[in-house]
């Protein structure tokens, strides 16, 4: 049978789906929107692989330990809106997800969307198409990342927006969580400033250098001016050189010190950072689609 344009349209802001899906739904159906619509979301794959071009930039970090408090597991889910991201559907894919990494520890989320998802008969990349075509938005498992098993670990999760992983050479639950609850609020890039890689130190410095030029000093004071700028650099972005949220009247690397404590590594997750999310002129958005019509 003929299916026209209205129909395609209607059945596509309806469900989400492609227009030639639409197409094809339709004429399967005989034109019936609602029985479309149906066949539709039985095609969950179909609509995954469609809604998988949109950007995901909202969602979950979460954090689960083992029984015994020896390692733990940190994961971001994302999803395309916050209005998902509560969904108790979501929710409970995401701590599914967690639980089997927690248990499997795969290399990435590449292995891991071949596991058997937690208390489920179908595979972790299984259940995610599926929840994609219940939801109707995009869902990707963006990350993860571990921490224990040979160090004492602290984590911390602010709501489910950011978390963090931090090992340590020694057990001491107070101060790795203190620490793990620092580097949520402070975002060091690394543990000490030496660890900062030297192409970004010298990118500083030049900056400095091209700051303090101008300033008719002279060269010997110009040096000493861009190495206390560097020096200030590095010290905001190693956690420890930061002063210590908690206190800041010490560093962390005091905090440290007189704990007779050493960080190993840390893991920091913030919900959909990095990615560059989708942005669009709502005004031409509507023009477009009055000429259009």
């Amino acid at each position: 049978m003929s299916v026209s344009a209205v129909q395609v349209k209607e059945l596509r802001e309806r469900t989400g789906a492609g227009m030639m899906e639409c197409k094809k739904a339709l004429e399967v159906t005989g034109g019936d929107i609602q029985l479309a619509a149906e066949e539709l979301r039985k095609t969950g794959r179909a609509k995954a692989d469609k809604k998988a071009r949109r950007v995901a930039a909202e969602g979950v970090v979460l954090i689960q330990l083992s029984t015994d408090g020896t390692h733990a597991v940190m994961v971001e889910i994302n999803s395309e809106t916050d209005f998902v991201a509560r969904d108790e559907n979501f929710i409970g894919f995401a701590n599914a997800v967690a639980a089997t990494a927690l248990e499997k520890t795969p290399q990435d989320v590449a292995a891991l969307s071949h596991l058997p998802l937690a208390g489920s008969n179908a595979k972790v990349e299984e259940a995610r198409q599926a929840l994609v075509a219940k939801v109707g938005e995009n869902i990707s498992m963006r990350r993860l990342a571990f921490a224990g098993a040979t160090h004492a670990i602290g984590t911390y999760l602010h709501g489910h927006r950011i978390g963090v992983l931090v090992e340590l050479d020694s057990n001491n639950p107070e101060i790795a969580k203190d620490i793990a609850m620092h580097i949520a609020a402070c975002k060091p890039l690394v543990i000490a400033p030496e660890d900062i890689s030297h192409d970004i130190v010298e990118k500083e410095r030049e900056v400095y250098f091209a700051q303090a030029a101008g300033s008719g000093k002279p060269p010997e004071i110009v040096e000493k001016m861009v190495n206390g700028r560097l020096k200030k650099f590095l010290d905001e972005v190693s956690l420890l050189g930061q002063a210590f949220v908690k206190d800041p009247n010490i560093t962390v690397a005091a905090l440290l010190n007189k704990n007779r404590i050493k960080v190993l590594a840390f893991t920091r997750f913030e919900v959909g950072e990095g990615i560059e999310k989708d942005t669009e002129d709502f005004v031409e958005a509507v023009m477009s689609q009055v000429q259009g019509s």
